[in-house]
């Protein structure tokens, strides 16, 4: 229902999207492998509303030259594993089948690179026709490998006009998208004129929503209910699981009549890309936790600078006087400048603390050294 609310927000036009991100749940009987399988987990998703004939994107240029690794529904069939194509190849030969899903495609590409997914333990599969949604144009799932095998982390569908038509007729509001036409076109129309007094008086309560019911059919239903009554039958019909005997009296007239429009009303089709953030952060934390050949026991964290929750270690050599100014000025300039940071005095050995960052995945370490007493320097490490 908010369909409605967001395309008059968007002055009537398509295409436009919308985001969402909270929490969602299933009866999941057997909650394992950490994050993977739960019963409550969070999700974000992009729900992208386009013309049924216009399933384009303006920016698909900006991710056409992109490469990724894809597993067609075909390669699946023939046992073959996924390959690495540019997105505009992909488009051009059919494996993704319209422009829009192709632009996602590479959008979600982008997002969990930047994250920290690794290129080569990314891949994206396409659903099988035994396997996808029967109302579904097209589906890709981003999947990551992690120990326990490829993992379905954000799928991307483009899911027709099914959610739309199911909360209209549930609702019994329009859900449609007008559409200027270039050309006028002639439509047959059908006026099912209402007695309304005769109505009212035979209905009472229920005549207001006899009456619209009726004002409303169009062919067959209106030819249907024209053919029962001219033959001083009643004619029966279920509005609201309520049964209703309309009789021809009830009936003034049924006229049919062409008319030329320049408007018309198409339920939009939604592109649905939907992110599982649990998964994803399993994903990123498994793939970017390493050990030490030498030592299993020392591990650190190489999580991108975009996404580490501290971004940069103050460090210094020695506890003296002299190094606690420059320590506080340099961490209240990093606050200044958003970027999170943890300064780490303590007596242990700088290797130690230096190991201590590692672990967290903090990216960048700025060490106060004894240059800094007399080159006025310090030292930015990676």
């Amino acid at each position: 229902l908010d369909f409605k609310r967001l395309y008059q927000n968007n002055n009537e036009r398509l295409p436009f999207g919308a985001c969402q991100i909270g929490s969602a749940y299933r009866n999941e009987i057997s909650p394992r492998n950490g994050l993977i399988r739960q019963r409550e987990f969070l999700m974000a998703e992009v729900e992208y509303f386009v013309l049924p004939n216009q399933k384009t994107h303006p920016n698909f240029s900006a991710v056409r030259e992109l490469e990724v690794s894809l597993l067609s529904a075909d390669n699946q069939m023939s046992g073959q594993s996924a390959r690495r194509v540019k997105l505009g190849e992909a488009l051009a030969a059919g494996v993704i089948r319209s422009e829009v899903i192709a632009y996602f495609i590479g959008r979600i590409a982008q997002f969990l690179l930047a994250a920290g997914i690794r290129k080569e333990m990314l891949r994206f599969r396409q659903h099988m026709d035994n396997e996808m949604a029967h109302y579904a144009c097209d589906c890709w799932d981003a999947e990551c490998r992690t120990s326990i095998g490829w993992v379905e982390c954000v799928g991307c569908a483009d899911r027709s006009d099914f959610d739309l038509k199911l909360h209209s007729a549930a609702s019994k509001t329009s859900l449609c998208a007008q559409v200027r036409l270039k050309n006028p076109m002639s439509v047959e129309m059908v006026e099912v004129r209402v007695d309304k007094k005769l109505v009212g008086k035979t209905f009472r309560g229920d005549a207001k929503i006899v009456a619209p019911y009726l004002e409303g059919l169009a062919d067959p239903e209106a030819a249907k209910l024209e053919e029962t009554l001219a033959g001083n039958a009643s004619a029966e019909v279920v509005i609201d699981g309520k049964t209703f005997a309309i009789e021809p009296q009830h009936i003034q007239s049924v006229k049919r009549f062409t008319k030329e429009v320049w408007e018309e009303k198409v339920f939009p089709h939604v592109i649905e890309p939907s992110f599982g953030i649990s998964r994803i952060i399993h994903a990123i934390l498994e793939q970017n936790f390493q050990t030490r050949p030498e030592d299993a026991q020392r591990t650190w964290l190489s999580l991108p600078p975009a996404v580490c929750p501290i971004k940069c270690a103050v460090l210094p050599l020695s506890n003296k006087e002299e190094f606690t100014a420059i320590v506080r000025q340099l961490s209240d300039e990093l606050t200044d400048l958003q970027l999170s940071n943890s300064v780490d005095d303590s007596s242990s050995s700088i290797g130690r603390r230096y190991a201590r960052m590692d672990e967290i995945g903090v990216p960048f370490g700025i060490t106060v050294d004894f240059a800094w007493l007399t080159a006025n320097t310090v030292t930015l490490r990676e």
